[in-house]
């Protein structure tokens, strides 16, 4: 087991577009003749396999290109330490002034390595100043334990 990490910041209207964050389905739906959800649909295939906006499913990360991937730990305590200096750097420019609090992002670390030694993922998003959004994301690989049949997008 290990563990890849992920990062995201853009356009929270961006982020609220699902369209672009869900995996195609393998058809488009049976007897969907409205133009909206085919195209919805040819959206989905054209868009979630290459983009970096994070998927509905934390899990989903696999299903993206190895260059997606910001690091990888076998050991939970370093991904967790990763995750704590990637806050850490954005901390100045969150929206909320309790979400900079040092002692809060130590603390999402430590939970962050608890859950992580478990087979869990961890995914965590703040609103920027302006219309930003930064999302970060570790998931664990090999297997996931909600989504096995997923592969490693790096080995």
């Amino acid at each position: 087991m290990h563990h890849h990490g992920y990062t995201w910041l853009g356009e929270k209207k961006t982020f609220d577009r699902e369209s672009i964050r869900r995996p195609p389905p393998d058809q488009p739906p049976a007897g969907s003749s409205e133009r909206d959800v085919l195209d919805r649909y040819r959206e989905a295939v054209a868009t979630f396999p290459t983009s970096e906006v994070p998927p509905l499913q934390t899990a989903h990360w696999l299903m993206k290109p190895p260059a997606l991937i910001r690091g990888t730990w076998e050991e939970p305590k370093e991904a967790g330490a990763w995750l704590e200096r990637e806050l850490a750097a954005y901390a100045p420019r969150f929206a909320s002034v309790a979400d900079q609090e040092a002692a809060r992002l130590a603390g999402l670390g430590t939970a962050a390595v608890e859950h992580l030694a478990r087979g869990g993922d961890v995914s965590l998003g703040h609103y920027l100043r302006g219309t930003l959004f930064h999302s970060i994301a570790v998931v664990t690989c090999s297997p996931h334990h909600t989504a096995p049949e997923l592969p490693c997008p790096a080995r």
